[in-house]
């Protein structure tokens, strides 16, 4: 395309008509995930703000682009067999396009096949041309005809392979979670990766109370369950929308997962105190540290990016938390106060939140974890230095793997003599507990996200 195509606002119409509906949105997503590091809830998200779709079609957008990043490794198990050519380096308009109708017709049952196929050949005649649309239509057909006859990889000559496609997940974490949990327990979590998550919330205790909050679900006509293991967190059934309620416009509750609210929990913070939360953008543990200290005392939120900081004051504006103080700075170098209690969550693989965040699958790679765990290691540093003497420090993470958790937390207990670890059992339900008095989570054995979190004690 020449520079003058480029930059002509008629051509951007006419792509922007191209990948236009539910299904053209979600080749445009996929293709942005594929080619860069955008993760995929921020592309829908845009999407959907900036759309003019219906409630019906942006339900299904959603449905389509998570399903298929969940999916596509299997996915393309399945288009690899019956693909003539080499089907990773096919078109990538032509590739989404396919994984798109694949998934419609292997797990949406309310999409008719010749629907979903039909859209595919259209949407393709139209980017492409007419021999790519009858390649879409011969391999889509095909694979309707075979559906219920596809074999995928023997058990018996690999298991880590056959997991791998079956359950959807790269061959380097099925090797790495049988390695360590065995083959049962790792089948139990590739599938419970897969389940499509319930939403949490959290109520605002600052302005609402529980049995307040759960009349006005009611009123809404919201299926909910109380949380096993969090007093204020409910589980709802609902699948989204829940932002253009007016019970979160009011501030009445966050979106949370339990998980990360029992970070918050174990931290303990107490009124009137100075509390610390060093990596906290987008801010839901900040404002949780908050809640607990009923709007008193002093949270100061650090974060390195502006544009990070302003969603933590937005956050902060809607549920009318008054003792956030949001200091825009770098974390691994933030000196200027010493606090009473100290948060770091730390970045990480995310390899605990691949229910909410399935294309963390496909961007993650077996060499990141040592990468990261030499800035986990020296956030952790810094935090100890924002402690207090006789102050506690929380480590905590949203991911399942041991270098970046228990690791982390024992090589710096063995740098820093003055911190010790301290018992959990007085600030968080028992069942996540670990030998080590460290806390863990698993979506398999307590249906919530994975994580990790460890409480600190400075000693002088």
């Amino acid at each position: 395309m020449s520079q003058e195509n480029r930059n002509n606002p008629e051509t951007d119409k006419e792509k922007t008509a191209l990948f236009s509906g539910a299904r053209g949105l979600t080749v445009k997503i996929l293709n942005r995930i594929e080619r860069t590091d955008a993760y995929l809830d921020k592309l829908v998200n845009n999407e959907l703000r900036s759309g003019d779709l219906s409630d019906q079609d942006k339900g299904l957008l959603n449905e389509l682009v998570t399903g298929v990043v969940r999916w596509q490794i299997k996915l393309d198990w399945v288009l690899n067999g019956f693909y003539r050519g080499n089907f990773p380096k096919a078109d990538i308009n032509v590739k989404n396009a396919m994984r798109v109708a694949l998934y419609q017709l292997m797990f949406l049952d309310r999409i008719p096949q010749h629907a979903a196929v039909n859209e595919a050949v259209e949407f393709v005649k139209r980017l492409r041309n007419e021999r790519y649309a009858g390649v879409v239509n011969g391999v889509l057909r095909n694979i309707i005809r075979h559906l219920h006859e596809i074999r995928y990889p023997d058990r018996n000559d690999s298991v880590v392979h056959h997991l791998s496609v079956v359950h959807s997940h790269p061959i380097w974490i099925v090797k790495r979670w049988i390695e360590r949990y065995g083959e049962e327990q790792t089948e139990k979590l590739l599938i419970a990766n897969n389940e499509k998550p319930s939403i949490t919330v959290r109520i605002n205790k600052v302005k609402i109370q529980p049995a307040e909050f759960i009349s006005l679900l009611e009123k809404e006509g919201l299926e909910y369950s109380p949380s096993p293991f969090l007093d204020y967190f409910v589980q709802l059934r609902a699948t989204g929308g829940m932002t253009q309620l007016e019970m979160f416009r009011k501030g009445y509750f966050s979106i949370q997962d339990e998980s990360a609210g029992l970070v918050g929990k174990l931290l303990d913070p107490q009124p009137y105190e100075r509390v610390i939360d060093l990596c906290s953008a987008p801010g839901g543990k900040s404002m949780h540290l908050a809640e607990l200290m009923n709007n008193t005392g002093e949270v100061i939120s650090v974060e390195k990016y502006p544009t990070r900081s302003e969603l933590i004051k937005s956050a902060a504006e809607r549920l009318a938390l008054k003792n956030i103080k949001i200091v825009t700075h770098d974390a691994t170098t933030y000196t200027t106060a010493i606090a009473d209690r100290v948060l770091v969550d730390v970045p990480c693989s995310g390899l605990g939140v691949l229910r909410k965040k399935p294309d963390i699958k496909l961007k993650r790679d077996v060499m990141d974890i040592p990468k990261l765990t030499e800035i986990q290691y020296r956030l952790l540093e810094q935090a100890g230095s924002l402690t207090k003497p006789g102050g506690i420090l929380v480590y905590s993470t949203c991911t399942i793997e041991p270098e970046e958790n228990e690791a982390v937390v024992q090589r710096f207990l063995e740098q820093h003599k003055n911190f010790a670890l301290d018992d959990p059992s007085s600030f968080v339900n028992k069942t996540f507990i670990t030998p080590r008095k460290t806390i863990e989570s698993y979506p398999h054995i307590h249906n919530i996200d994975g994580s990790f979190a460890a409480r600190l004690k400075r000693l002088y």
